[in-house]
């Protein structure tokens, strides 16, 4: 996995954009086995004025975890949005805002889990 990160060398002045693309393996990275799988579309304008540099940082998908009423997989939406300055390496920070973004409780909505599970769980 490669961190995502912005090199202050060779960056020019005024505005600089950037897009990656997050997956499972960018969490798994983290040691974070909560979250299963993720796609995530992350972009970042970079401001470059003379001594200040300054990132704002929109990250939208879905990350996969497992519902914590039947256990089965449940995308849920990131839609999130940050900034920050002087930052090169805004891993930490995107794993961050996207955790602190989700839910409390994962549960698939009224009809979305499993039916031989509800079944079960209703005994």
């Amino acid at each position: 996995m490669q961190p995502f990160v912005i090199s202050f060398k060779g960056l020019k002045a005024g505005v600089n954009e950037f897009h990656w693309h997050a997956d499972g393996e960018f969490f798994a990275s983290f040691g974070n086995p909560d979250i299963r799988d993720a796609n995530l579309e992350i972009e970042v304008k970079v401001t470059n004025e003379d001594w200040e540099i300054g990132a704002e940082v929109w990250i939208h998908g879905t990350v996969t975890v497992l519902c914590c009423r039947c256990l089965g997989d449940l995308d849920l939406p990131v839609d999130v949005s940050f900034e920050t300055s002087g930052v090169q390496d805004l891993s930490q920070d995107i794993y961050d805002e996207v955790c602190v973004s989700l839910p409390m409780t994962w549960v698939h909505e009224d009809g979305g889990c499993d039916e031989d599970t509800v079944r079960y769980l209703s005994k």
